[in-house]
């Protein structure tokens, strides 16, 4: 294998083999196929994309390249999980694991950390005094088997490959590829031997997609290839114009979701939170309806009894279980105009909470979970002067008024009233 033919021959828009993947990957994880040579073939991908067959191919060979998460054959319960492309609030997976556990499924979430605008459910658990993410196959298995859920890093033997595919990606400006984006979700989740998943695929601008048309292609991408490698799945598309939820950060969205496991949680976040699991329930088989489904997940979410799941899960990885999460003081964000809410900036409020420690400008930077932004107000909501739009959560007071005056900017106020987009915009099966 030479790796400059297979790097010619995607430049040059031609369709490689599965073999020619295989040999590429494999020569990548032998030290055979450098960095940089990685960085080209990711660039030709990015550029000149590859089609179905070819996809299922990288993703299967990326797959190939570790192990899987043992499954018991002792134990009969369907395993299922959730995949978020990201956005910001996005704090779904800390209520849908122990939600799903409730009803017997076995949960073993593989989730990431942020790196930029978009936080990382791994960072947000972190909030929680002790809570551990690093832990083995054979921990998550355990896990699983005695509390229903668990939400862990990537094991080092799961998809090696993708582990530095990405690293590589993300300072090439390759991270869009939609080929590549598929064969990196899809690895990871294929070996956790899932019995049905479904896919949030967001767009707006507090996510990575920014329009529909994207995200629908990114949507039809992952269920194809999932379920032309036998991994039943359904994407949701979800608006993110604006967060989902009213906080950005890490504890305070921690503080936010054991709100709606308390039955007090806002209503986008708890009908994105049931629609998923619904969908991910009926797609594995457990539920022949949505309605039912929907109708009994709604229940036991306000019991209580997802909440005591949920603190078994903490305890499971060492977290403490004392609540509310302590947050920076906060600092009124106020209106200098009355209105109707337009438009949210969800880059702008990304990059506040970044530049206050809560999010990464890069890989390795130390996080700050204790500040971060509470959302007053709301696309379509009629707001007058001088009432706050949010609040910040920040350790320098002295910094108050410019991180106000950058999370006011992120309001856009007009005279006309408008209509926040729908939640929830489209189904792919």
């Amino acid at each position: 294998m030479i790796p400059a033919k297979i790097i010619a021959k995607k430049r040059d828009r031609l369709r490689l083999t599965p073999t020619e993947i295989r040999q590429f990957l494999q020569g990548f994880l032998q030290g055979e196929v450098t960095d940089y040579q990685m960085s080209a073939f990711a660039m030709a991908v990015l550029l000149n994309g590859m089609d179905q067959d070819e996809t299922v191919s990288l993703t299967a060979e990326m797959l190939a390249s570790g192990n899987r998460l043992p499954r018991s054959e002792q134990i009969d319960a369907l395993r299922v999980d959730k995949h978020s492309t990201g956005g910001l609030g996005d704090k779904v997976s800390l209520i849908l694991a122990p939600l799903l556990a409730e009803f017997d499924f076995h949960v073993p979430m593989i989730s990431g950390r942020g790196l930029g605008i978009t936080g990382g459910t791994l960072d947000k658990l972190e909030a929680i005094d002790g809570f551990q993410v690093n832990l083995t196959s054979q921990e998550i298995q355990r896990q699983c088997s005695e509390v229903g859920c668990v939400i862990a890093a990537a094991t080092d033997d799961l998809v090696p490959v993708d582990r530095r595919l990405y690293a590589i990606r993300d300072v090439t400006a390759t991270v869009e590829s939609v080929p590549l984006i598929t064969a990196s979700i899809l690895s990871k989740k294929l070996a956790e031997q899932l019995d049905a998943l479904v896919l949030d695929v967001k767009w707006g601008s507090g996510s990575f997609m920014k329009t529909m048309d994207a995200a629908q292609n990114l949507a039809g991408s992952l269920v194809n290839v999932a379920q032309q490698l036998g991994l039943a799945s359904s994407a949701v598309i979800s608006s993110m114009n604006q967060p989902l939820g009213r906080t950005i950060g890490n504890a305070i969205e921690v503080n936010e979701a054991v709100q709606v496991m308390q039955g007090n949680g806002p209503e986008d976040l708890v009908e994105l939170t049931i629609t998923l699991a619904a969908t991910v329930a009926v797609k594995a088989g457990r539920w022949s309806d949505e309605p039912t489904a929907r109708q009994e997940l709604t229940a036991r979410l306000n019991s209580g009894h997802v909440l005591e799941r949920f603190w078994k899960m903490v305890q499971a990885q060492g977290g403490q279980t004392s609540f509310p999460l302590t947050v920076a003081e906060r600092y009124p964000v106020l209106a200098e105009q009355a209105g109707y809410v337009q438009a949210l900036d969800g880059q702008m409020l990304g990059e506040c909470v970044i530049e206050m420690g809560g999010g990464r400008r890069k890989m390795g930077d130390v996080l700050d979970h204790a500040v971060g932004i509470e959302l007053s107000a709301r696309i379509g909501q009629q707001v007058s002067s001088g009432q706050p739009l949010a609040f910040v959560h920040r350790r320098s007071a002295a910094e108050s008024d410019r991180m106000a005056a950058q999370v006011r900017s992120a309001f856009t106020i007009t005279e006309t009233p408008v209509e926040p987009d729908q939640l929830i915009a489209l189904r792919i099966d």
